[in-house]
């Protein structure tokens, strides 16, 4: 079992993701659920911009569900975004080597919240998972109603009702 570096066994949580965005820029949404799979203990959060894009609506998703942890801990992020995923596994370490640039040595899109990200995934042990979006997965389909919701307040110049 992975240790928190005191022999201590680290927190286990499920992190699932999503993000929304009506045009592409234009109003946008975050959301996510944090859970712990042996107890009942749930917590989800979601939020919205007036003027943004999907990609950085699945980034903040990431984002503000891995920064509402409290400790290090084990965590398998769920996303139906392989944009965050691929950027996450396999983009990363690439453009961090290369000072923030792609392969064609253009700047990385998004660069504020990739740094935002790379330092999260330094202070937790992270799996990925794919998950189909809209394919009838509770979690994803749960953060999808949170994110649209937050995009429709933000479009409105509101927060979202829960």
């Amino acid at each position: 079992m992975p240790t928190d570096g005191d022999s201590q066994p680290l927190p286990h949580v499920l992190l699932f993701t999503d993000g929304a965005c009506s045009g592409n820029p234009g109003p946008g949404g975050w959301a996510y659920i944090l859970r712990h799979p042996t107890s009942a203990a749930e917590r989800e959060d979601s939020g919205g911009e007036a003027r943004t894009t999907n990609n950085r609506m699945e980034l903040m998703a990431a984002i503000m569900g891995l920064s509402a942890l409290t400790k290090r801990s084990r965590v398998e992020l769920w996303s139906d975004s392989k944009y965050v995923l691929d950027g996450l596994k396999s983009w990363l370490p690439g453009w961090k080597a290369k000072g923030w640039k792609t392969a064609n040595k253009k700047p990385v899109k998004n660069q504020d919240l990739w740094m935002r990200l790379d330092d999260l995934l330094s202070k937790h042990q992270i799996t990925f998972h794919w998950v189909r979006g809209h394919d009838d997965h509770p979690e994803n389909e749960r953060c999808d109603q949170l994110a649209v919701a937050a995009r429709d307040a933000a479009a409105a110049g509101s927060r979202p009702s829960r």
